[in-house]
């Protein structure tokens, strides 16, 4: 699933080749993933796109006078970039293709969603606050304003385990399963701990894990084609999806939780005092 970084990454690169110019078609080829009706798509049609924002893991595209274009790339969800895009009209129910918006260049991007699972999802919208789940959004851990005492404040009274409450874009907003498996194993603490029961200083390792993780991720990504980007978080990461591998601190082998639908990884060493996790659904660590 794309995450801050990566979503932040696709925020520049669409801010460079779309700002400026006009949305001349935007043609819906899986019509399950538009979820609002009005305005409809149409009204994005012959708008001047004047900016791209980045809220959370959504992306913001601002027509000129008109409504904006929201996206969540949801876990299988991609944005394809083509400086051409195909003549013709694409053909529904035929492959991953959900959306195509075009310029008046020629150029334009393709949405994409692989799987069975569709959850990739367009809203058009006069505010983005339109969509509840951008409305629903806690404060971005790289603004300006998001500091330690901020994050003590909103895991204080958060009696659910560190994994889950770093997920909860209610809470913060763009973290997902990956960074939170990054950010964890910086910081040096279990995925199961508990979120309110975090000492001062523990705090300060989070706070500090916290925004280096996603900074360096994001100044990773930072001038990576859009096609390149899945690739680029994949090698950033340093214990998410590498289980059984050495961990580049220690060299314990990196373990996994599973989920019915995900699973973490975790360094022993490193973040559980040498102890294997227990399975999720046992929510304690093994004797």
């Amino acid at each position: 699933m794309p995450e801050l970084p990566e979503v932040e990454a696709l925020k520049d690169f669409l801010t460079e080749h779309l700002v400026g110019h006009e949305i001349v078609r935007v043609l819906p080829v899986a019509i399950s993933v538009l979820k609002t009706y009005d305005p409809p798509l149409a009204a994005l049609e012959g708008r001047e796109v004047t900016a791209v924002h980045r809220h959370g893991k959504f992306l913001d595209l601002v027509t000129d006078g008109g409504p904006h274009l929201v996206t969540h790339l949801a876990r299988a969800g991609w944005l394809h970039w083509k400086d051409e895009l195909p003549s013709g009209m694409p053909r529904p129910g035929k492959g991953p293709l959900a959306l195509r918006v075009a310029l008046e260049t020629g150029a334009g991007f393709d949405l994409t969603e692989a799987g069975t699972q569709k959850r990739l999802a367009v809203y058009v919208v006069q505010d983005p606050q339109e969509v509840a789940g951008v409305a629903r959004l806690g404060p971005d851990p790289l603004a300006d304003d998001f500091d330690q005492a901020r994050l003590a404040a909103l895991l204080a009274d958060e009696r659910r385990q560190l994994k889950g409450a770093l997920r909860d874009q209610s809470l913060i907003a763009g973290v997902g399963n990956a960074y939170s498996d990054e950010i964890l194993h910086a910081a040096k603490m279990s995925p199961f701990k508990l979120a309110a029961s975090l000492t001062p200083e523990e705090t300060t390792r989070l706070y500090a894990a916290l925004r280096d993780t996603l900074t360096e991720a994001v100044e990773r990504s930072r001038g990576v084609a859009a096609g390149r980007l899945k690739a680029e978080k994949k090698s950033g990461l340093r214990v998410h999806g590498r289980t059984g591998e050495p961990c580049p601190v220690c060299g314990d082998t990196i373990r996994e939780v599973s989920f019915s639908d995900s699973s973490l990884q975790y360094c022993p060493t490193c973040q559980t005092g040498g102890k294997p996790l227990a399975d999720r659904r046992m929510s304690r660590l093994l004797k």
